[in-house]
Parts: C-alpha cells; sequence; structure tokens
C-alpha cells in the first residue's frame, strides 16, 4: 500500500500519506479476521479505496465520500456481493479509525451507517448428488500419501460441512469424543464464532487412515504432501489455495470441472437435509447466524425435482 488516509483528531481532514499509523490501522483491521482470503479480499478493497480517494480529490472521510465511492463502484457494474465485502471492509476501517483517534466518532458512525446493495433473488449455486460425492471421495489414488491426505480432507468438507479456511486451521485437538462419538471441539470459524460439529465415523477413519501412515503427531491435520508416489509430508499447513486445487483437480476427475470448495459445504447441506437432517441442525452444523441463509443454501424455494417446466405437456416436432 502506497497511500493512506490521515485525519487529526480535532477534525476529519484527510490528506495522503504513507503515514505508519495508517499502515498499521490497516493491518489491525486484517488481523480481527480469521479467514486469509477474506484477509486478502479485505486488503485488496481498502487498496482500492484509498487509490480513488486519492485521485477523487477528496479532504474528509465521510459518510458522503463513502456512498459516492459506492455509487462509484456501481456504475462500473460491479456484483453486488463484490460491492458489499468492499463496503464492510471501509467500515471496519472507519471504526478502527475512530478507536484510534484518526476520525471522530461521529464520521465513523455515518460511515458505519452506509448501507449494502440489497441482492435480489438468489444464486442457483451448485452441489452434487450422493452418488457423486461418493465418486468425488473415491476419486483420490489411495494407494499414495497424497491420496489418503485428499480422501480425508474431501470427507471432511463433504461430511461436516467446513469452509476451507476451517480445514486448513484443523487440528488434532479440535477432534475428541462427546457423548461416545467423535466431534470437532471449538472450532473457530467466520467472524470468531465458535462452534463444534459432529463427526460420522467413516470420516475419522479416513482421518486415521491418512494421518497414520503420515506419522502425524500433534498438530495440524491436514499437512503439505510433494507429489509423486514417494510424496513426502513437510512441515507446512495445508493451504487453503492447495484445498482449492484439489476439490477442482478431483471435481474435473468426476466431470465437475467448475466445482468450488463451497460447493461441497452445500452438497453436506442438501445431502442432509434430503436424509431428514433438522433444518436447525443443519443450521448450527454450519455455523449460520441466520436460519435464513441456510435456507439459500438448500435452495428451498425451487424444486428441482417437480419443476413448473414439467408439468407444461406439449407435442413438438423434432427436426434431426
Amino acid at each position: 500500500m502506497t497511500q493512506a488516509l490521515v485525519a487529526t483528531p480535532q477534525d476529519t481532514t484527510l490528506t495522503t500519506t504513507t503515514d505508519p499509523r495508517i499502515l498499521a490501522l490497516v493491518d489491525m483491521v486484517l488481523n480481527d479476521l480469521q479467514s486469509e482470503r477474506t484477509k486478502r479480499d479485505y486488503r485488496r478493497a481498502l487498496n482500492d479505496f484509498m487509490a480513488w480517494y486519492a485521485a477523487s480529490g477528496h479532504t474528509a472521510l465521510s459518510k458522503a465520500v463513502v456512498n459516492a465511492y459506492k455509487t462509484q463502484l456501481q456504475a462500473q457494474a460491479m456484483g453486488v456481493a463484490s460491492i458489499n465485502q468492499r463496503l464492510s471492509a471501509i467500515r471496519k476501517l472507519a471504526r478502527e479509525a475512530a478507536d484510534n483517534g484518526l476520525i471522530d466518532d461521529r464520521a465513523a458512525q455515518g460511515i458505519t451507517n452506509v448501507v449494502g446493495i440489497a441482492q435480489r433473488g438468489q444464486r442457483a449455486g451448485n452441489w452434487l448428488t450422493a452418488a457423486e460425492a461418493e465418486s468425488l471421495i473415491n476419486a483420490p489414488d489411495d494407494t499414495t500419501l497424497k491420496g489418503k491426505r485428499d480422501r480425508a480432507l474431501l470427507a471432511v468438507m463433504v461430511g461436516c460441512g467446513l469452509r476451507r479456511d476451517e480445514l486448513a486451521r484443523l487440528t488434532r485437538a479440535h477432534i475428541q469424543q462427546r457423548e461416545g462419538r467423535w466431534v470437532i471441539v471449538d472450532l473457530i470459524g467466520k467472524r470468531a464464532k465458535l462452534r463444534s460439529v459432529p463427526m460420522a465415523a467413516w470420516i475419522k477413519s479416513l482421518i486415521d487412515t491418512w494421518t497414520d501412515a503420515a506419522g502425524m503427531g500433534a498438530g495440524p491435520v491436514f499437512a503439505y504432501v510433494t507429489r509423486g508416489p514417494a510424496g513426502k509430508v513437510l512441515g507446512e499447513v495445508t493451504s487453503t489455495q492447495s484445498i482449492m486445487r484439489a476439490v477442482s483437480k478431483y471435481g474435473a476427475d468426476i466431470g465437475q470441472p467448475e466445482l468450488r470448495p463451497h460447493d461441497l459445504r452445500r452438497t453436506f447441506a442438501k445431502l442432509a437435509h434430503a436424509a431428514g437432517a433438522p433444518l436447525e441442525q443443519i443450521r448450527i452444523n454450519l455455523g449460520h447466524e441466520s436460519l435464513t441463509t441456510t435456507q439459500k443454501y438448500l435452495g428451498s424455494e425451487l424444486d428441482y425435482q417437480s419443476a413448473p417446466s414439467d408439468l407444461i405437456k406439449l407435442t413438438v416436432r423434432m427436426r434431426a
């Protein structure tokens, strides 16, 4: 970051500078986040906002300025989710700036009150059927060390619904016995929220197969494995990018080249719901604040099996 915003505590006049206080402020914003991906996205959002602020010649950080920036993003036809994430990063920056005396509380409150853009409708999303989920988990070559790791990794994603950054941070200490069954205990998720996730015996079995073969002790469940038949386990934790690549690779192997980690989280919700799991329990497992969010994962409003299109019976001549 080459430019930043500075204000005196007495007013909200801002200038562009490389003041180390603001660089430290951005770090405070990022350090409060759990997900490495979110950290990366917030850093980009703040860099872009500061560059726009400097180029636009603004001298005071205020609600009006942030609303002007929102209008600019909309004019660029940026997606609703992207705009809302950028606004969230700016709100967080404003709160930190106020806490550190760089802008006054009134200005910070105004920026906090900038509303995001309402998402109309909902994305269809993507998920696997039960048969496809089985094929995915069985796709890695379990005669290799990497294949054993990847089978366990995919099993936890499909069977427990973890986010990929949660998977990367999963440790042996998280997996404990509760009431005679295995549970991922006190997992720190989005917004630093703690939750525990029950784990089916078959998932624990695949984890044990991998960790026994790799000689894993205490610490992260999933470590980095070098490629090749004689793969070696390195001390590095599996990165979220490695998880993304693994899902994409095995997704392509089963005819789903666009498969992404979040699709497996959605698959967990869909398969659990289809098998009769209560919606509230699925919500708790996923760590959603709202039941509405869980319902969006399930696509509850749209019935793919009995669609209106199927009920329209017409005789149509088909040409070869």
